[in-house]
């Protein structure tokens, strides 16, 4: 069975956006790789500092909005 968001999955080490659950809150995380069911591994800088990794629904993924430099 041929997946239908193949090609919107963002790539291994690409910046995108993650929306939380409140919609307000959004951060920027760096994709480490796609799990199953339609997750992605990402990884984020922790409340300590330290960077973590989250899986979370690829829907919650946004692309990041152009920069100063693009």
């Amino acid at each position: 069975m041929a997946r239908e968001h193949a090609s919107s999955l963002p790539s291994a080490g690409t910046v995108v956006v993650y929306r939380g659950r409140g919609h307000k809150s959004e951060r920027n995380v760096r994709v480490i790789a796609e799990a199953s069911g339609g997750r992605m591994v990402v990884e984020a800088i922790g409340r300590q500092g330290v960077p973590v990794r989250l899986t979370i629904k690829q829907e919650n993924l946004l692309p990041m909005q152009p920069g100063l430099f693009d």
